[in-house]
């Protein structure tokens, strides 16, 4: 009975020390030798043991005996493939429950209605998801949509915005196919019948460029559709779109970047200037969103053919030319307005003639 007694004790003892010994070796933050920012790869298919390892063989946790056992004690709880990102000392705990859930890293790019690809492009290279020239290039392959628009010489304008989420391993190529699902996705919802019948006899690809415009020239998705019927009626008149967006793509496409369409931009040597050249430029200017292709596919029924900007964030619509001109000094007068109400005092002092 001692000896029983004394077998029970010192098994109650090795396992307090056990305990005590598996607490320590997971409950404290450990990153060994290495200071710096980590990822760890867990292969599919890799074992709770094979997990335990990587994590150690990569100086993230301390006792891969340790790990393996607290594993095993949520056996339930599968650990899951992926990469994983780990930017601080963490507990074995901590880490089990990051891969358990899957809580891999990603990238989250949003992309706003509007952008280029040379947006996008920058963003990707900026985030280090993808190198600028190496999206460009994926863009410059029109494969993806070739059965949807036959005539797309490139990606512009089917590449959705969205927020997205990539690995570190995501290809350019694949970044672009997934916008371009997304992009599938929203036409299809849009033209659910797959009519090919569009207004103004467009093609697809028209179809896709006028809303490219139509996202560029105004941000308030209720004037959309007012605007696609401009375009639309211009188009139907043989009046040029005579559209700024499209010289600043013009433009773009050589290198330049232009901010603020001036009158010697105008004169730009480009298919793409709409003051040039009459009717639709030959592709997208840029990616439009749901409003956007929504306002080109079902336009407002209107007569009018001018749109100059208020102050406000929208536009003045006009039926003529001389209305127009109206307008055009109307926004003048608003904006030397909104500077005066904005620095009172040069307008005071102007007033005060010469000292």
């Amino acid at each position: 009975m001692r000896r029983l007694g004394l077998s029970s004790l010192l098994f109650i003892a090795a396992l307090g020390a056990g305990e005590g010994w598996l607490d320590s070796q997971i409950s404290r933050p450990y990153r060994g030798h290495r200071p710096e920012k980590v990822f760890v790869d867990i292969p599919r298919g890799t074992s709770r043991f094979g997990v335990a390892h990587i994590l150690r063989r990569n100086d993230v946790i301390r006792s891969p005996l340790a790990f393996e056992i607290f594993s095993l004690w949520h056996y339930r709880k599968p650990l899951q493939a992926g990469e994983y990102y780990f930017d601080r000392p963490v507990d074995s705990r901590e880490v089990f429950w990051q891969i358990a859930q899957g809580k891999i890293f990603v990238h989250t790019v949003t992309v706003p209605e509007g952008w280029t690809s040379f947006d996008i492009a920058a963003e990707l290279d900026h985030q280090g998801i993808c190198s600028r020239e190496g999206f460009l290039s994926a863009v410059n392959d029109p494969s993806l949509i070739l059965d949807l628009a036959p005539d797309a010489k490139n990606l512009e304008g089917f590449l959705f915005p969205s927020t997205y989420q990539f690995s570190r391993h995501t290809t350019c190529e694949q970044i672009a196919k997934r916008m371009v699902q997304d992009f599938r996705a929203e036409w299809e919802s849009l033209n659910p019948a797959g009519s090919q019948t569009f207004p103004g006899g467009l093609t697809v690809l028209q179809v896709v460029t006028l809303a490219s415009l139509v996202e560029r020239e105004t941000p308030k998705p209720t004037e959309r559709p007012m605007v696609a019927g401009v375009f639309y009626n211009r188009l139907r008149t043989g009046f040029p779109l005579q559209c700024d967006p499209t010289v600043q793509y013009a433009w773009e496409l050589m290198g330049h970047h232009v901010k603020n369409v001036r009158p010697a931009d105008l004169h730009v040597d480009s298919p793409y200037n709409t003051y040039q050249h009459p009717g639709l430029p030959p592709g997208p200017i840029a990616n439009p969103g749901e409003a956007s292709l929504r306002a080109a596919l079902t336009p407002a029924q209107t007569d009018y053919l001018f749109f100059v900007a208020n102050d406000q964030g929208g536009h003045f619509f006009a039926k003529t030319l001389s209305e127009h001109n109206r307008n055009v000094v109307r926004y003048r007068h608003l904006l030397e307005s909104d500077a005066q109400a904005a620095d009172p005092e040069p307008a005071r002092t102007k007033h005060r003639g010469p000292s």
